[in-house]
């Protein structure tokens, strides 16, 4: 506790600098998610508060972020579709998703794995990193021109027709979850006619409306209706935009001292009160303390969030991977070193609170901690006091903060998903070497991998991109491991390069002795050639020599190859020699009884000179 104090002046200055920075973009991610503004607000608040609190950096400052808030796009999209469109309905379903998000977080941490996040590969991280930065990029477009589909009144007159067999569609299946297995039944059928029947303008409007929006949701919602927004600019709105973004990266140049994020906010959004511009608010800001959203418990059934149990695991990764990475940079700042398992704890329980009080996950953010530490933060006191400065904002400016232009967060995120793209991974794609080769052409497996994971990411599922990603990086990486192994694994008669201990071996039976070499593990990348020694054995060579010296480890793939390749050679009535054979190999081949059936301890040597004298002995020169 003595440690928390130790830094008071230190830590108030640099959490109220990192409050402030976090205040513009918890807004525009809380926007971003879907969720509104408050969301992204509570949950700055409390995974900041206790993140700092329970975590292993000192110095870290966490709260939501573009990588977090773009996986949680999806997922209360996908979830508020599944409920109709109706988000009050869905509001705790998707709570509960964060919620498991944060304790799988926790039972990270407690499982010791945050050791164990750094061996993600880099092109997995960099294309998502990338792919990010484009969601929330093509994503902002539509906000930034003024355009929001479901105010398209011609365009929303498209899904009118649409509306009587969605609501029918909806009705047979409430009817179905109720009955559960039961058949439905001409009743039934009549009972949902006569409801469509009874639907008016406003019920029609307002469906057609959520389909509206639906459409036009996502990277390809934004793709396909962005010819007809271009033709339906709101020029007000773009210029509140793009005067967001000039003032971010200009105010830069003139000083640091003040972050220009908030500088724009505060600039734009007084232009636009003050000169009573009609301007699209965001949603508005509720007054008074969070309150929590108790039916996460109270309504909770397991068949609402099987079908993002992944998600949540994802969400649960992706966190621990931003915050890990953020902790890294805060200990080359500031010459400490952090307790990853703790952190993941301290990060998981913030985000478990803030679910319950209906806030967005999120994770360390790099430049709030980087600010944070430059303004003189040491302790974890400087994350709660930027925590505890959002609450005061909330309080306090609440319904001012409701007045913010829609357009002015949209600019924000611009320069936002401008920000959060690997710039170091694309540089470095002309210069990595090409290591594979798809039919005729050449390709880098690590540029393979990283536009995979971005195409994948941008035009499908977040959450399933890296789980490809990760998978194929694995491949890639066990096809290379397995063509180094199968390079250094010779298959040769014993005339044939000889290692020293073999030079002193009898001329006269160098004809019938075959040499199989095996210089590292036996495994499932490297059992392709292993399995090709029967074809390669001369006429003449009667026995094969073993040289296992070197193969410390052989995994089941590699235990079953070499009995495949045993029983064809004594079925050949080949005799079989091992020189050298350690102590996990055998153990593994005593299990399935390869020794002594297929070859007997006497045939198995601790040295070459030893199994040169049992040759000399038994074999015969023809």
């Amino acid at each position: 506790m003595k440690q928390i104090f130790s830094n008071i002046k230190g830590d108030a200055f640099g959490g109220i600098t990192a409050g402030i920075i976090a205040l513009p973009l918890a807004l525009a991610f809380g926007v971003s998610s879907g969720l509104g503004p408050a969301a992204g607000l509570y949950g700055a608040i409390f995974i900041s508060f206790f993140a700092a609190l329970f975590g292993g950096t000192n110095t870290q400052i966490s709260g939501p972020t573009a990588p977090m808030t773009a996986v949680s796009m999806v997922v209360i999209a996908s979830i508020i579709a599944a409920n109709n469109g109706n988000i009050t309905q869905a509001l705790p379903i998707i709570l509960t998703v964060f919620l498991l998000a944060g304790l799988l977080q926790i039972g990270l941490g407690f499982m010791g794995l945050g050791k164990y996040i750094k061996y993600i590969p880099y092109p997995v991280v960099s294309g998502f990193m990338t792919a990010i930065g484009v969601i929330i990029l093509v994503t902002q477009i539509l906000p930034s021109i003024g355009y929001y589909s479901k105010e398209d009144s011609e365009y929303v007159d498209r899904f009118k027709p649409q509306v009587e067999q969605v609501i029918f569609d909806r009705s047979i299946n409430e009817i179905k979850t109720k009955k559960q297995n039961d058949a439905l039944n001409l009743n039934d059928y009549n009972s949902v006619v006569s409801r469509v029947g009874e639907i008016d303008d406003l019920d029609v409007l307002s469906e057609s409306k959520i389909l509206a929006a639906r459409e036009a949701s996502g990277v390809w919602g934004t793709l396909k209706i962005l010819p007809r927004a271009l033709q339906n600019i709101n020029w007000l709105e773009l210029l509140l935009a793009l005067g967001t973004i000039i003032i971010i990266y200009g105010f830069k140049k003139i000083t640091k001292a003040v972050p220009s994020t908030l500088v724009a906010l505060i600039v734009m959004s007084s232009i636009a009160v003050l000169c009573n511009f009609d301007y699209k608010q965001i949603e508005e800001i509720p007054s008074g303390l969070p309150i929590p959203n108790l039916e996460i418990f109270t309504g909770f059934q397991l068949k609402n969030i099987t079908p993002y149990i992944f998600t949540a695991l994802t969400l649960a990764l992706l966190g621990a991977i931003d915050s890990l990475l953020t902790s890294v940079v805060a200990d080359n700042m500031t010459k400490t070193k952090h307790k990853p398992n703790k952190e993941l704890i301290g990060q998981g329980i913030g985000n478990s609170i803030a679910s319950v009080f209906g806030g967005i996950p999120g994770a360390g953010a790099t430049i709030r901690t980087v600010i944070n530490i430059s303004s003189g933060g040491k302790t974890k006191l400087s994350g709660m006091i930027a925590s505890l400065l959002l609450l005061v904002i909330l309080l306090g400016l609440g319904p001012i903060a409701s007045k913010i232009p829609a357009a002015v967060l949209s600019g924000i995120l611009i320069t936002v998903g401008i920000g959060v793209m690997d710039y170091k991974g694309l540089k470095a794609i002309p210069s990595l070497p090409k290591d594979i080769s798809v039919g005729p052409i050449k390709l880098s497996s690590e540029v393979l991998i990283m536009f995979v994971v971005l195409i994948l990411s941008t035009f499908w599922n977040l959450v399933y991109a890296v789980g490809i990603g990760l998978v194929l990086a694995s491949l890639i990486f066990m096809k290379k491991a397995g063509d180094m192994l199968g390079k250094k694994s010779t298959v040769k008669q014993l005339k044939e390069t000889p290692w020293e201990d073999e030079l002193s071996f009898p001329n006269n039976l160098k004809e019938e002795v075959f040499i199989k070499h095996i210089n590292g593990p036996l495994f499932f990348g490297s059992t392709g050639d292993f399995l090709q020694l029967k074809s390669q054995l001369p006429e003449s060579a009667k026995t094969v020599i073993l040289r296992l010296d070197k193969m410390e480890y052989m995994d089941q793939s590699g235990l079953y190859a070499m009995e495949d390749m045993l029983y064809d050679l004594t079925k050949n009535e080949e005799q079989i020699l091992f020189v050298g054979l350690q102590e996990q190999p055998r153990y593994m081949m005593e299990r399935i009884d390869i020794i002594p059936d297929l070859v007997p301890e006497k045939q198995i040597f601790d040295t070459f000179n030893q199994c040169m004298e049992w040759v000399k002995q038994n074999i015969k020169n023809n």
